[in-house]
């Protein structure tokens, strides 16, 4: 099994707890390499499998936001698809579109549950792209949650990714969203929120839509 990159540095003390705990009981010791393993488990990182063609979901998880927002410097309203990743998702984040990387930008911000309303408040790092045949910008916004302090971005500004690449992984909770190009409008969203989907291979938006 593939892990995410520093899955082993997380893992490691619970796993070196094992060994002293044994001088307590055994049920210790069997309780620390648990927690080691299912530390190992939330950050595997699966293949995937993309389909042809389509915006792709950028997390694992239940789609939490489907709305149209204002976005400064722009005239016309863009849509936002949000994926709240539980604990037990996987927690690999994908490009839903190819594109050149422009930006890789940290927010601060709060540590508010992910699923709720107040975590567009939260720490996030914003992943702008260029999209490439003709499809316009894009942006993938992996949002921090209660318990997740760690956002790892793997790409950075000018690097070429296609659809499905892996861009990041959030530790222990989170929420990874998708400002959509402009040509897309909420009537072309092919998922609603409550939906399970997974990175990389959920359609959210057709490509007829993305080459309007």
């Amino acid at each position: 099994m593939k892990f995410t990159p520093g899955a082993w540095r997380y893992a490691a003390p619970a796993f070196a707890l094992a060994i002293p705990a044994v001088v307590l009981t055994p049920f210790a010791s069997l309780a620390a390499i648990a927690l080691g393993v299912a530390v190992l488990l939330f950050h595997r990182d699966p293949e995937r499998s993309p389909p042809a063609a389509g915006a792709l979901a950028p997390a694992d998880g239940k789609v939490s936001v489907v709305r149209e927002e204002n976005v400064s410097g722009e005239e016309d309203d863009r849509v936002r698809i949000g994926v709240f990743m539980n604990v037990t998702d996987v927690h690999v984040n994908r490009a839903p579109l190819g594109g050149r990387v422009e930006a890789v930008d940290h927010e601060p911000g709060k540590h508010r549950p992910a699923f709720s309303k107040e975590s567009d408040r939260n720490e996030k790092v914003h992943v702008r792209f260029t999209g490439t045949d003709g499809i316009d910008d894009h942006e993938v916004t992996l949002i921090a949650g209660a318990f997740a302090r760690r956002i790892h971005p793997y790409v950075e500004p000018g690097e070429e990714l296609v659809r499905g690449e892996r861009l990041g992984h959030i530790s222990f909770g989170s929420r990874a969203d998708v400002l959509l190009p402009a040509s897309v409008d909420l009537a072309d969203v092919a998922v609603e929120r409550g939906q399970t989907v997974r990175a990389g291979e959920t359609v959210l938006v057709e490509e007829s839509a993305l080459n309007r």
